[in-house]
């Protein structure tokens, strides 16, 4: 064979050689294309069908306080839905398991009381079965570092499998839980007494989609939960193991490190320890099966004026939409949008407090709504609670990076919501009281010895600019709006952020400051002569407003000062 002949062969292999590796490569990256499509499908999917289930969850709460009497149907919807969630987060995890964006962080804690709380959440599943459930912790308590939504992943996943394959008739579960002599890992067993799993199951047990003996114990599964639970565990740097015979039962074995050193510090959260007594509450429902919870007066009283607080809600689902603007327009004045475009053009339009945004929405979505707002020194001081179907910690992380105040995962108790609003406004009760303590004395806003903020300054003008027009009853919202140089919206929410008052009641409050002022200093003054002085038309309006803010009528007032002389 000549060496043309040879040369001739060598290149056509090496042609057929590039031909068929590129064509893997391709048909890989075609794959990996698919996958990655797929993922989104599967986040957007489970984004839709979360919502509905807020949608579903809020109506089970009203229907609880409207009637009362059937509790256990109540308790019956909520169990359920709590299954949904959990099964949809799945999918999530498994997705974000596939893009590897699964990441631990990991806090200190008790992990034994952990442990036992979140087990003691999955014991109405047990009761409904008929199972015997144990929990037994070795020591019953123990200070550790543990990922605690990744534990509860693990742990659910783990107990919920058992509860499936086991027979209501004798049958039992048990948890299992000790460390090893080092203390620097634990180890969870949950064992149970059901089916069994056949040998020539065994190899397939931990693979994605592996439908395991659900339609022959009559239940359902998605055949992710065994899979993402040793994707979790391994995540953690630790190791599962199953033992299981046919006919006898199944015991799974999971140890994980719980020590400091286990963990990267980009791993770990070193700014507290976590309260882990409150686990149980982390699971939606969960806590009012647990023991019956005492009705709370709210916060803040229902708004009896204009003054009641304006809330933006901004949501693509329009049943969620409608849901949240009837159970909340009850206290709050409420406005709505569908997307974040929609929603700027209102605020740019209305007066508003607080905006209350879904995430995941068309056109503009509540991320960039949120930069949006944040990014406009007009509208920045705006309160904004995110509503996300995602659960991780560095979505959370990344909601308060871009300046959003809170962060609600759906499907969400309305009371939680109403608490973080709720909070929100007690916060502004405490500026406004702040605010009052100093309106009168100008030049004691700022202390001497620092430099004023922005936000000073702006407050100091605004306060001059109706000092300036004090006894102008024409002057209002609209005058001091052009004064400042701005939109009488932008005003509002400026406003509203730095004293909790909208322009109306931040105008009048000085004017009944500045009157109680000028009593003192003119004694033998006519309460008409008073409220004319500080910008009132009505002197009967006027005394109406000095009761209300002062306890006393301002002929009272003076009286009592012409006495203290």
């Amino acid at each position: 064979m000549s060496l043309q002949t040879v040369i001739i062969i060598l290149v056509i292999a090496a042609v057929v050689g590039v031909f068929f590796v590129g064509r893997e490569l391709f048909q890989r990256g075609v794959r990996m294309k698919n996958r990655l499509q797929m993922s989104a499908v599967y986040t957007n999917i489970t984004h839709e069908l979360l919502t509905p289930l807020a949608v579903i969850s809020a109506s089970v709460d009203r229907l609880r306080d409207k009637e009362p009497a059937h509790e256990q149907d109540y308790d019956l919807m909520q169990l359920n839905i709590e299954r949904m969630v959990r099964l949809l987060q799945q999918i999530l995890e498994t997705s974000k398991s596939q893009s590897g964006e699964l990441k631990l962080l990991v806090s200190r804690g008790d992990v034994m009381r952990y442990i036992k709380q979140t087990a003691l959440c999955i014991e109405p599943l047990m009761a409904k079965k008929g199972l015997d459930f144990t929990i037994e912790c070795e020591p019953q308590s123990m200070m550790g570092w543990i990922d605690t939504d990744k534990l509860d992943k693990i742990i659910y996943n783990l107990l919920s499998n058992a509860a499936k394959y086991t027979q209501g008739d004798h049958g039992e579960v048990v948890l299992h839980v000790h460390t090893n002599k080092k203390y620097d890992h634990i180890i969870i067993k949950v064992s149970d007494n059901g089916i069994g799993i056949p040998q020539d199951k065994m190899k397939k047990l931990f693979h994605r989609f592996y439908d395991g003996q659900y339609r022959q114990q009559q239940t359902i599964g998605t055949g992710l939960g065994l899979a993402l639970t040793r994707e979790l565990v391994f995540l953690h740097g630790g190791n599962i193991e199953c033992d299981s015979t046919e006919g006898v039962g199944t015991t799974f074995t999971v140890t994980l490190p719980i020590g400091k050193e286990a963990f990267s510090s980009a791993q770990r959260d070193e700014s507290h320890e976590i309260d882990f007594g409150d686990a149980h509450n982390a699971i939606l429902g969960m806590a009012s099966r647990m023991h019956k919870t005492v009705p709370q007066e709210p916060a803040v009283a229902p708004p009896v004026d204009d003054d009641a607080y304006k809330l933006l809600v901004v949501e693509d689902n329009v049943e969620l939409l409608m849901l949240m603007s009837q159970l909340l327009g009850g206290k709050y004045h409420v406005r709505t949008a569908e997307n974040g475009s929609e929603a700027l053009k209102i605020i740019r339009k209305e007066e508003l407090d607080i905006i209350i945004s879904d995430v995941m929405m068309p056109v503009m979505d509540g991320v960039n709504l949120t930069k949006v707002i944040k990014a406009d020194p007009n509208y920045q001081h705006l309160p904004i609670i995110l509503l996300t179907a995602k659960t991780q910690e560095e979505d959370r992380v990344e909601a308060l990076q871009i300046g959003a105040d809170s962060f609600v995962t759906k499907p969400f108790k309305l009371s939680d919501l109403e608490l973080r609003i709720n909070n929100i406004v007690e916060n502004r009760i405490r500026v406004r009281a702040e605010f009052l303590r100093h309106v009168g004395e100008p030049e004691t806003l700022t202390e001497p010895q620092k430099e004023p903020t922005a936000d000073d300054l702006f407050l100091k003008r605004a306060i001059d600019c109706v000092y300036t027009h004090l006894s102008d009853c024409e002057y209002d919202r609209d005058a001091l709006a052009a004064d400042m140089g701005s939109s009488p919206s932008s005003l509002y929410n400026k406003l509203r952020a730095l004293t909790g008052m909208n322009v109306g009641n931040f105008i009048r409050d000085i004017r009944l400051k500045e009157a109680t002022r000028l009593a003192a200093q003119q004694p033998e003054i006519r309460v008409s002569d008073l409220a004319y002085k500080v910008g009132f038309r009505d002197p009967r309006y006027f005394a109406t407003c000095f009761k209300k803010e002062f306890g006393v009528q301002p002929s009272e007032y003076i009286e009592n000062l012409t006495k203290g002389r």
